[in-house]
C-alpha cells in the first residue's frame, strides 16, 4: 500500500528505513508546509518496502512517500495505543504556571502581612469571600515600567498591575467585579491598569452584566513609562462608567484612602458601601498640596462622617467583610423573586400612627412590620433624614420603597430629602423596581432659608422624575398628605400612582391645615373677638373635611383601607413578575 504526501512541501524527514515492521498510526515522515511541519502516519501496520523520498525532497500532494508490504501473518503487529501520563507538566505548562503563581498572595508573604497588619483584607481575599466562582482577566498583566525596570521586579511586585479582574457568580448570577490592589502600587490606575479596566467594562455593557468595583487607590499614576503618553485624558474608562448607570447595577466598595479617578468611577456607581476607616476624595494629599491648598493628612479628606452626612456614602459598614455580605445582599434585589418569605402580623400596622394627630412616630416600625421579616435595606440613612429610602421584598417580590419621616422637621421635605428620594426613584427605574410610598408629609419645607438651598430646583425635580417614571407606584397616605410635597410622594399626582389609599388616620389637603385656614380666613379671623376659639374651630371644621375617609368619597382616594390589608393592596396594584432588561410592566 502506497502511502502519500496529503499536501505540497518539503519532507523534514523520513521516520523508517526499507525492512521496518511499522504498526498503524506509527510516523513515516515530516513534511513541512507554509512553515508548519506535519506527521506523516502508518494508515495501517505494514513492512517498509521502499522508501521514495528523502530528507529536503519537495513532494507534491498525493506524491509517494514510502510503499508499504503487507505483514506476514506470523508477524502480526497489534497497534499499542500510547499511554498518556495525566499527572506530567510540560515545561511550557509549568513556565505559565509558575509566573500565574507569583502573583498571588502565597508568593507575596510580606505584601500580605503588611496588608493584614493595616486592618484590610487583600483583593483576592476579598473577591474570594465576594464570589461564589471566578475567572480573572490579565493576571499575567505588569505595570508599564520596563524602561526603568527589570521584567523580573515588574512581575514580582507589580501583578496584574494592580488591578484584580474578571468574572464572577455572585448568587448565581455572572458579574464583573474588579479589585483595585493597594499593595501594588497604592492601588493607582497605570496603563494596563486602565486597559484592563475599559475591557471588563466593555464585556458589562455588551452582556449587560452587574458590576461590583473594590475602588481603593490613589488615582492616577505618573511613573508608567512604556507609552506615549502626553496626558492620558483620552484614557476610556470614566466614560465606559458613566455609561453603564442606569444599564446594570453598580457597586462600589470603598476602604482604606480612595482618591482622585478611583474615587471618580466610585462615584459613578449606584450604591457605594464604604467601611469606617475610609477616606474618599477627589484629590489625594499630594494633588491637594500640589494645588496651593494646603498639606493635608489622608484621614483629613473626606472621612467618613463627612461622606455619609452628604450623602456620598450609601451603606456604611465596619469592614471589608461586611461590605462585602452587603454587596450580595444588595444584589440580590436584582436577581428577581426570593422564594421564601415571611412577614409580621399585619395588625401592628393598625398601632403605628398615633391616635393624636400631631404625636410623632417611627415610621421605620411601618417599614419593617410592611416588608417581608429581614427584606429591609435602606440607603443613605444618614444623609437627608426627612425621606427614607430602602430596597424591600413583599412576598418575596423586590421593591423600592420611600417613606416620609415625621420625627425630622415633621416629615417635611427639604432640599437633601428631595434630591435623595429623586436619585433613589431614578435607581428603582433603571433596574425595574416597582415602588412603594408611604405617605405623612405637610409638604415641602419653605421659607428664606430653605430658598437658599435651590429648593425650587430640587423640589421641580421630583415632579420631572416622578412623571417619567417607568415603574409602577403605589401610595399609602399614613397620615399627613398635603400639598405639593404630597403630590411628589405619589409621582406627582393621586391618581398617578397605580393605587393611591390612605389609612384612616389620613389627612389631605391642599396644604397644611393650620396655614391654610390662617391664610383663607385671615379676614375672619381678624374680626373675630376670641381669634383663638374660631381658629380652633375652623381647624377641626377643615380636618373633618380633609380626612380620608371625605376625600374617598370624592374619589380622590382609590379607598381608606385597614392598615393590616396594605401588603394585599400593594401585591394586587403591582404586576407579578420582571422582564430581565426591561421595565416592570
Amino acid at each position: 500500500m502506497s502511502v502519500l504526501s496529503p499536501l505540497r512541501g518539503t519532507v523534514v524527514s523520513v521516520e523508517v528505513a526499507q525492512g521496518d515492521l511499522v504498526r498503524q498510526g506509527a510516523p513515516i515522515a515530516i513534511v513541512e508546509s507554509m512553515k508548519m511541519e506535519h506527521v506523516v502516519e502508518a494508515p495501517h501496520a505494514g513492512i517498509v518496502g521502499r522508501v521514495a523520498v528523502g530528507p529536503g525532497d519537495t513532494v507534491a500532494e498525493g506524491a509517494l512517500l514510502v510503499h508499504l508490504d503487507p505483514v506476514p501473518a506470523a508477524a502480526e503487529v497489534v497497534s499499542e495505543a500510547a499511554e498518556i501520563d495525566l499527572e506530567s507538566v510540560r515545561p511550557d505548562l509549568a513556565s505559565v504556571m509558575e509566573r500565574h503563581a507569583k502573583g498571588l498572595d502565597q508568593a507575596r508573604p510580606e505584601a500580605v502581612r503588611r496588608r493584614h497588619a493595616s486592618g484590610h483584607r487583600t483583593a483576592r481575599e476579598n473577591i474570594g469571600d465576594l464570589c461564589d466562582s471566578f475567572v480573572e482577566y490579565g493576571p499575567l498583566a505588569i505595570a508599564a515600567q520596563r524602561q526603568r525596570r527589570t521584567l523580573e521586579d515588574l512581575i514580582e511586585r507589580t501583578p496584574a498591575d494592580g488591578l484584580v479582574c474578571g468574572l464572577g457568580e455572585i448568587g448565581g448570577v455572572r458579574c464583573v467585579v474588579m479589585s483595585y490592589d493597594y499593595t501594588v502600587l497604592a492601588g493607582t490606575q497605570g496603563y494596563q491598569n486602565h486597559r484592563k479596566t475599559d475591557r471588563m467594562l466593555d464585556l458589562a455593557h455588551r452582556r449587560r452584566l452587574p458590576v461590583v468595583l473594590f475602588a481603593e487607590g490613589g488615582g492616577g499614576r505618573p511613573g508608567d513609562t512604556d507609552t506615549s503618553v502626553v496626558s492620558g485624558l483620552d484614557v476610556m474608562s470614566f466614560h465606559a462608567m458613566g455609561r453603564l448607570s442606569g444599564r446594570v447595577p453598580l457597586v462600589g466598595i470603598a476602604s482604606g484612602r480612595c482618591f482622585a479617578g478611583n474615587a471618580a468611577l466610585l462615584g459613578c456607581c449606584d450604591v457605594i458601601i464604604a467601611t469606617r476607616d475610609s477616606t474618599i476624595g477627589m484629590g489625594g494629599p499630594a494633588m491637594i498640596e500640589g494645588g496651593g491648598l494646603g498639606v493635608h493628612a489622608p484621614e483629613e479628606i473626606g472621612p467618613i462622617e463627612v461622606q455619609t452626612a452628604n450623602g456620598v456614602v450609601d451603606l456604611p459598614v465596619e469592614d471589608e467583610a461586611e461590605a462585602v455580605a452587603v454587596a450580595r445582599r444588595y444584589l440580590s434585589y436584582f436577581h428577581g423573586p426570593a422564594g421564601e418569605w415571611a412577614c409580621a402580623d399585619q395588625r401592628l400596622l393598625r398601632h403605628v400612627v398615633p391616635e393624636n394627630r400631631v404625636r410623632p412616630y417611627d415610621v421605620r416600625q411601618a417599614v419593617e412590620t410592611l416588608a417581608d421579616t429581614g427584606s429591609v435595606l435602606e440607603l443613605r440613612r444618614a444623609y437627608g433624614a426627612g425621606i427614607i429610602t430602602a430596597l424591600v421584598r413583599i412576598e418575596g417580590r423586590p421593591m423600592g420603597l420611600i417613606a416620609n419621616n415625621p420625627a425630622h422637621l415633621g416629615g417635611a421635605i427639604d432640599r437633601d430629602a428631595a434630591e435623595k428620594m429623586a436619585r433613589f426613584l431614578r435607581l428603582c427605574d433603571a433596574h425595574g423596581l416597582p415602588v412603594v410610598s408611604l405617605c405623612d408629609t405637610p409638604g415641602f419645607m419653605v421659607g428664606p432659608e430653605a430658598e437658599r438651598t435651590a429648593t425650587v430646583r430640587h423640589f421641580s425635580h421630583l415632579f420631572v422624575v416622578g412623571a417619567n417614571l417607568s415603574v409602577p407606584l403605589v401610595t399609602v397616605v399614613l397620615r399627613k398628605g398635603y400639598g405639593l410635597g404630597a403630590q411628589a410622594m405619589a409621582g406627582g399626582s393621586f391618581k398617578a400612582s397605580m393605587a393611591t389609599v390612605a389609612w384612616p388616620t389620613g389627612e389631605i389637603g391642599g396644604m397644611g391645615l393650620e396655614g391654610a385656614v390662617r391664610l383663607g380666613y385671615r379676614k375672619e379671623l381678624e374680626a373675630a373677638k376670641d381669634p383663638d376659639a374660631l381658629f380652633e374651630q375652623m381647624v377641626g371644621a377643615a380636618y373633618e373635611h380633609g380626612k380620608a375617609v371625605n376625600a374617598a368619597s370624592v374619589f380622590e382616594l382609590d379607598d381608606v383601607i385597614d392598615p393590616a390589608d396594605t401588603r394585599r393592596w400593594i401585591t394586587a396594584a403591582l404586576p407579578a413578575e420582571v422582564r430581565r432588561g426591561r421595565p416592570w410592566i
